[in-house]
């Protein structure tokens, strides 16, 4: 079986992560927190590149792609701290819709002037819809409790794995901004980053993102192939990426030493995106208890004949 992503599709996470790269710094992140954390430029130019489209029918004037690109992209849109709610509309609320048969109105979504924002019971709260005044940890979120929820498998499954996705993304910025400042931090006259110690506290976070990374890839071909077993990868992959963001989170501000509380320094963005994320389409103790009830059950088998099967 070949795991490796297409040519095409790893084309287009490039492009995603240079635009991004190019429209949406950190500079960018603070003007948004001063100034009411929207601006509509940049979510027409998410909607120009056809992002906004990218899991709409084909019919409805979308890209018809499947869920393993809209995880690429949402890796993507967690390494650049996406202000705005791609991942919450185009690649949760879309797919739901449209295995519910619900593709009316899709065209607006696609042109960027609908947003789709649906709660679930364990994630009872909407992405910028109207009234959204809820405090998040995270000053770039803009939520709003729902008045009604459902509570629907596939909704939780691909919420989940998106927010799985999203937090690989920010644990490779968090781990790229802490090496970062380990090589201009001195002490005892040399760069922080020279001390072993640190070395390894960092290797360990990249041991943890690289693994976790595979995961969440399995998680979206398994829910994207409709397999029995796609619950438990999802939760495995929350797990994984929830595990590798919270340790990339902590080893990233001793790194800063003081400074990494700091306002003035741009990793707690990313730092308190990840935090949110982590909770969000359920917490730790929830797919743990998903995946232990699946392996002690027995409706996953365990060994590599079922593994990668």
């Amino acid at each position: 079986m070949d795991f490796r992503f297409s040519d095409d599709q790893l084309t287009l996470a490039e492009s995603v992560r240079d635009y991004l790269a190019g429209t949406h710094g950190p500079e960018v992140l603070r003007r948004l927190d001063a100034e009411g954390n929207r601006d509509p430029a940049i979510w027409q130019g998410l909607a120009d590149m056809g992002l906004t489209g990218l899991l709409v029918p084909e019919a409805q004037g979308g890209l018809g792609m499947g869920l393993v690109e809209a995880a690429l992209i949402a890796a993507e849109c967690g390494r650049a701290c996406l202000a705005e709610p791609l991942v919450d509309s185009a690649f949760v609320g879309v797919p739901w819709l449209v295995a519910r048969g619900q593709t009316d109105g899709l065209d607006e979504v696609v042109a960027g002037t609908r947003r789709i924002a649906v709660p679930h019971p364990i994630n009872p709260w909407l992405a910028d819809s109207e009234g959204a005044a809820l405090t998040s940890v995270d000053p770039l979120r803009n939520l709003a409790v729902a008045e009604a929820t459902e509570a629907d498998d596939l909704l939780l499954n691909v919420g989940a794995l998106m927010s799985a996705a999203q937090l690989v993304g920010l644990s490779d910025a968090m781990l790229s901004q802490a090496v970062e400042y380990a090589k201009v931090r001195t002490q005892f006259g040399q760069p922080v980053g020279a001390f072993q110690g640190l070395k390894h506290q960092l290797a360990s976070c990249s041991v943890a993102i690289e693994f976790a990374k595979p995961v969440v890839w399995r998680a979206a071909q398994a829910l994207q192939d409709g397999l029995p077993s796609a619950p438990v990868h999802v939760s495995h992959a929350k797990l994984a990426a929830s595990d590798a963001a919270m340790l990339t989170a902590e080893t990233a501000i001793q790194v800063h030493g003081a400074m990494g509380y700091t306002y003035e320094v741009d990793l707690h963005f990313w730092m308190k995106r990840s935090w949110a994320l982590c909770g969000a389409w359920g917490d730790r103790a929830f797919h743990y208890h998903r995946v232990e009830e699946a392996l002690l059950g027995g409706a996953q088998p365990i060994g590599p004949e079922h593994t990668f099967a």
